[in-house]
């Protein structure tokens, strides 16, 4: 543990630093060439090119502590920012850790902490008072929409949320209000600068500022303010920021304004980690740096300290095809490593398996720990059949920066739907659907409907069906009471016998929920509605099932549920401290792990479709250059050759990025023709290797014994062609047939 308030200053070796020692010189100690220049460096611009893994934030903070060593800056001339809270905690921690008590003199924050500090001294400059109030995107939203019902904005053809997003995008490129009603050429972008313009005197009149007027206004501030500019000039001598490629427009104003006259600005950053464009990020800040900047000193850090060469190599390989980026090549003193493994699996249920299997092998026969283990994807969705997977594997996960996909808000709406037209008694599903999307039914009609509910002893779905009933409900609301009770009811009809599919894809249809998505216009939204495709992909699968094992005494619809539910309850039972960990490539960056899965990497999931017709092709290669400098000793990249999106088996090719990936690095594994049944394994290498193990493709026999996740155990009677498994379950006895590359099965 690093000592908050250690008696003596260490240096880079973690030595203490005696009184009377030449600090500056003991804290070079242990700092490779490179790093030892960017210290070192005097007055003056300087960028600082850290390639992952180089130990960029270690020369960031030697470089606070040699410039109150060898007397540059005091604490109080220091503004160091970083991005996130958590890593400004951990920055200041090491901070002290090498200077001691005088740290707290410092700034080390992030770039709205900075600004929101700045502004209570200078707001007044702009119309505020210093105690104005910081909205949070809730509260903000909430204004926002103010503003709209203001203007008689309809929020159902132009929501909330999409609105909020195009008014950020505009703050963070510094363009205002009347700016941006001069460039708008679209119905949509008119009505945006309309709601910009009320909203900007809304919050001017409330005294408050979202978290982009937190930057906006302070480059105000700094421009329109000479006397502020000097002030704070004089104030931070030094300026030092991280994660350079992550800033966008107004953060460049911002420390130009600050450093345009003495220069002394230092960034830390890769082009090569730039992944945030949709956030606004503009990577032109730091690849044109030495223009904004020209006497700017550059120092390129290419030492890795993370993983192995064969790691580092497949990522500068990849990398390296970008024309937005500066030559360097990453380089270990840790030589060779294992290869880098390509598997290529017939489709998204076995491309699971071999990741769980990999896992619980990597575990049996090397010691692996599950919290060395990482599983990556592109987008959300892909982590639905995983999930399963390792349920059944009994592996338990993490999802971190997400949540579970049966835990996410469309899928459990989704479901909600379902749950009402298996049980319309269902309060609790009634509650959350009935104004979801939005049809005008608030919270206070909702409360009038429970209260005649209750009251009367009728269930929710007849006070629904007889809703001109409940007493001082409006006109507005009995309409719309009506019209959703009435396509439900349209849905109900089809519930016992339709597949589940075809019931949950008019469900979507009908309800509007794909419509209000499609309306966001947001990056968040189309990744809900990706999530809606797997869950309509998931309804495929269970259709496939049942027909091949033959109606059971439930309806479909009520088995599907049942299904869900055992999936959800298997999951909330495991609370182990170990665990292995899923998440998105974009949460990934700033993490290592022992060994890395990258999953999905076909052409159109990753690089994701919209990105490549979008122009976005370098930045789609930037994350996956990311996703492999993740993995310290192993990577595994995978692939299906068919995967279900919204029901529907799209074929599918290799992505782009494993092309890319130099064959003398990997090792390729390729599920033989009869993979589908779970039949075997080819697997080529550079170093002609002979065929490996079969792997963990699910290979039943007669006489096995196997673990179904709704059924429970059983044994297989019989193998049939195509895939297709019987087996008897001890629970009932019965026999069931079941596809062995889509059931929930695995053996005991």
């Amino acid at each position: 543990m690093l000592q908050t308030e250690p008696e003596t200053p260490v240096d880079a070796e973690g030595a203490p630093i005696e009184p009377g020692a030449d600090r500056a010189e003991r804290l070079l100690a242990g700092l490779n060439e490179p790093q030892r220049q960017a210290v070192e460096h005097g007055e003056g611009p300087l960028l600082v090119l850290a390639g992952a893994g180089s130990g960029k934030t270690r020369v960031l903070t030697h470089r606070i502590a040699h410039l109150l060593a060898t007397g540059a800056a005091r604490p109080g001339e220091i503004l160091a920012i970083t991005f996130t809270n958590k890593a400004a905690s951990e920055m200041r921690e090491r901070v002290e850790a090498l200077v001691g008590r005088s740290a707290r003199a410092m700034w080390v924050t992030t770039f709205h902490s900075a600004c929101a500090r700045m502004l209570r001294a200078d707001a007044e400059k702009l119309g505020y008072s210093r105690s104005f109030t910081i909205y949070d995107e809730s509260d903000s939203l909430r204004m926002l929409k103010r503003c709209m019902a203001e203007l008689g904005v309809d929020p159902k053809r132009y929501p909330a949320r999409s609105i909020r997003s195009q008014v950020s995008g505009a703050k963070n490129k510094l363009v205002d209000a009347p700016a941006y009603a001069q460039a708008q050429g679209s119905v949509f972008e008119e009505t945006v600068a309309g709601v910009y313009e009320l909203y900007e005197k809304r919050m001017l009149a409330a005294n408050a500022l979202d978290f982009d007027d937190l930057l906006v206004r302070t480059v105000n501030v700094l421009e329109i303010s000479d006397e502020a500019r000097e002030r704070w000039r004089r104030t931070f001598r030094h300026v030092l920021v991280d994660e350079y490629q992550d800033t966008n427009h107004a953060q460049y104003r911002l420390l130009q304004l600050l450093t345009s006259e003495h220069g002394n600005l230092m960034v830390v950053g890769d082009e090569d980690q730039s992944i945030y464009g949709f956030r606004h990020a503009d990577i032109r800040n730091i690849l044109d740096f030495e223009r904004d900047f020209p006497e700017a000193e550059v120092v390129k850090l290419e030492q890795n300290y993370r993983s192995t060469q064969t790691i580092l190599s497949a990522a500068n390989a990849v990398v390296e095809r970008n024309r937005e980026r500066r030559p360097k090549q990453l380089w270990t003193e840790i030589a060779g490593g294992e290869p880098v493994q390509l598997s290529e699996l017939s489709d998204e249920h076995e491309e699971a398996r071999w990741v769980a299997g990999e896992i619980e092998r990597l575990g049996e026969e090397e010691g692996v720990s599950r919290e060395d283990v990482a599983v990556f994807y592109r987008t959300n969705a892909m982590s639905r059949v995983l999930e399963d997977t390792l349920v059944r594997f009994e592996l338990p996960y993490q999802v971190i920066g997400g949540t579970k996909f049966y835990e996410r808000v469309e899928v459990k709406d989704a479901i909600a739907y379902l749950s009402l037209l298996a049980n319309p008694a269902d309060q609790v599903s009634f509650a959350r659907i009935v104004n979801s999307p939005r049809r005008g039914i608030g919270n206070t009609s909702q409360g009038r409907l429970a209260s005649h509910a209750n009251t009367t002893g009728l269930s929710i779905w007849e006070v629904a069906e007889r809703v001109e009933e409940v007493p001082s409900l409006s006109a507005a609301a009995i309409k719309a009471v009506s019209r959703f009770h009435e396509m439900m009811e349209g849905l109900r009809a089809r519930a016992d016998e339709a597949p589940v599919s075809e019931l949950l894809e008019a469900v979507l249809r009908e309800s509007g929920y794909l419509d209000a998505l499609a309306a966001e216009r947001t990056i968040e939204a189309e990744g809900r509605a990706e999530n809606l495709e797997e869950l309509v992909g998931m309804a495929v699968e269970f259709d496939a099932n049942r027909e091949l094992e033959g109606e059971g005494e439930s309806s479909p619809l009520e088995e599907f549920l049942q299904q869900i539910s055992l999936y959800t309850q298997q999951d909330e039972l495991r609370a182990e401290e170990s665990l292995i960990t899923l998440m998105t490539l974009h949460n990934a960056k700033g993490l290592e792990y022992d060994t890395v899965f990258l999953l999905g990497c076909e052409d159109g999931a990753f690089p994701h479709m919209r990105a490549l017709e979008e122009g976005g092709e370098e930045e789609e290669r930037r994350l996956c250059y990311v996703g492999i400098t993740r993995a310290r000793k192993r990577l595994y990249v995978t692939w299906a050759r068919e995967r279900r999106l919204f029901g529907r088996a799209e074929r599918n090719l290799p992505s782009r990025f494993i092309d890319e990936l130099p064959a003398e690095l990997t090792e390729r594994h390729s599920s033989a023709p009869g993979a589908a049944a779970g039949l075997g394994w080819e697997t080529t290498s550079a170093n002609a290797a002979a065929p490996g193990d079969p792997g963990p493709a699910l290979e039943l026999r007669t006489g096995d014994d196997v673990v179904h996740a709704a059924f429970g155990e059983g044994v297989v009677t019989a193998v049939e062609a195509g895939g297709v498994v019987v087996v008897r379950f001890a629970g009932d006895g019965t026999e069931r047939k079941l596809m062995a590359d889509y059931a929930p099965i695995r053996r005991r």
